[in-house]
């Protein structure tokens, strides 16, 4: 059983910006399943869809902002479906009163409930803020609770969860029927900063286990920190959690 490795291309930011397609080249070559976009670099869904079947390259989803979701929702189904992607995940909100944060799951459930309707799957991925306390509850949970599964569900991120000082294989099974995709990223304790896939001190292994027992799609690789180049980071992070799934 094999679960596909992508990378969320955030990660090559500065290499995507100067060569887009170079860059998709060398995440190919190292032997990535698939990618997750942060951006398209000028390109069209068709020149980014012929460069992906080129390379043997799945889309794993596409992170894009909260104002071209709920503003340009249109025009963001459309690209999407014109591209092949199915999930379109919102990278991040952040609101001051727990007021914005309940219109925004207002405003999430309509624009999710059309994307819905046109085949494809809004999801929300988490930071660390989201762990802040309402009534007790998490305003993430909060999040999840008010807007159906069929509408929103979630891109739970590792390094993000122990940060918050919550334990990832936990609540990865918390919103287990509704975490199709996680971003796999490790944290440096010393540094309190996220480093490559493997070389950090989370439980990488369990993390991959229990995705495997929720029926996660992908594991996203994510790194946003660096001690030398991005591209030869995630390749380590890459190798390192292949060595992991190999092991299951």
């Amino acid at each position: 059983m094999k679960m596909p490795i992508a990378l969320q291309l955030w990660s090559v930011k500065e290499e995507a910006e100067q060569d887009f397609f170079g860059t998709l080249e060398k995440v190919a070559s190292m032997g990535y399943d698939g990618v997750e976009f942060a951006g398209y670099y000028g390109k069209s869904a068709q020149e980014i869809k012929a460069k992906l079947k080129e390379l043997g390259l799945k889309i794993a989803g596409s992170h894009i902002s909260m104002e071209d979701i709920l503003q340009n929702t249109d025009k963001v189904i459309e690209f999407e479906q014109e591209l092949g992607n199915k999930y379109i995940v919102c990278p991040w909100a952040n609101f001051p009163t727990i007021e914005e944060w309940n219109d925004f799951a207002e405003k999430m459930q309509k624009t999710g409930a059309k994307i819905a309707a046109a085949g494809l799957s809004l999801l929300y991925h988490n930071h660390n803020h989201e762990f802040a306390r309402n009534d007790d509850e998490f305003i993430l949970d909060r999040l999840f609770k008010a807007v159906p599964a069929g509408y929103l569900n979630a891109e739970l991120d590792t390094y993000w969860l122990e940060y918050a000082g919550i334990n990832a294989i936990d609540y990865l099974d918390k919103w287990k029927d509704r975490t199709p995709l996680i971003h796999v990223k490790d944290l440096d304790a010393s540094k309190r900063e996220s480093t490559e896939v493997g070389n950090g001190s989370l439980n990488i292994k369990g993390i991959v286990e229990k995705a495997y027992e929720n029926g996660t799609e992908w594991l996203i690789v994510e790194q946003e920190a660096f001690t030398q180049p991005p591209l030869a980071s995630v390749e380590i992070g890459l190798q390192n959690l292949q060595t992991i799934v190999a092991s299951l």
